[in-house]
């Protein structure tokens, strides 16, 4: 379970952004492992992660779009029904306050990645190893 770069996008809330973020990406070789868009004080809003970092950096500044970068906590679960609740139950347990969190698949192999973000990654880490 690796602590892994998110990269946070603003970019204008109108149809067709998401294509051309996607498609920034691609140009790049840059690989979309989980992605979540949404709409916060009138502008688009995208996180996710991906396989190239710094690439998907480069790629998105270079279209004027701002970005950020975090740390967040990757865990892979089983794709059943209480998974997530074991994991949330174990870091509460421990005080750590989940800020968000959101689930990308990981393909036909059974398992979905769930990426956490809390104030504390190391802390987050230790408790669910």
């Amino acid at each position: 379970m690796p602590r892994v770069k998110q990269i946070s996008a603003w970019v204008a809330d109108r149809p067709g952004v998401m294509g051309e973020v996607a498609d920034a990406l691609g140009q790049k070789g840059v690989s979309i492992r989980a992605f979540m868009a949404s709409v916060l004080d009138g502008r688009g809003f995208l996180r996710m992660v991906v396989d190239k970092p710094a690439a998907a950096r480069r790629a998105l500044t270079a279209h004027g779009w701002e970005i950020t970068e975090d740390d967040v906590v990757e865990v892979t679960l089983p794709d059943r029904p209480g998974a997530l609740g074991e994991v949330a139950d174990r870091l509460g347990a421990r005080g750590i306050n989940v800020q968000y969190a959101y689930i990308g698949t990981a393909g036909s192999a059974k398992q979905v990645n769930l990426y956490l973000a809390v104030a504390d990654v190391a802390a987050a880490l230790r408790a669910l190893r």
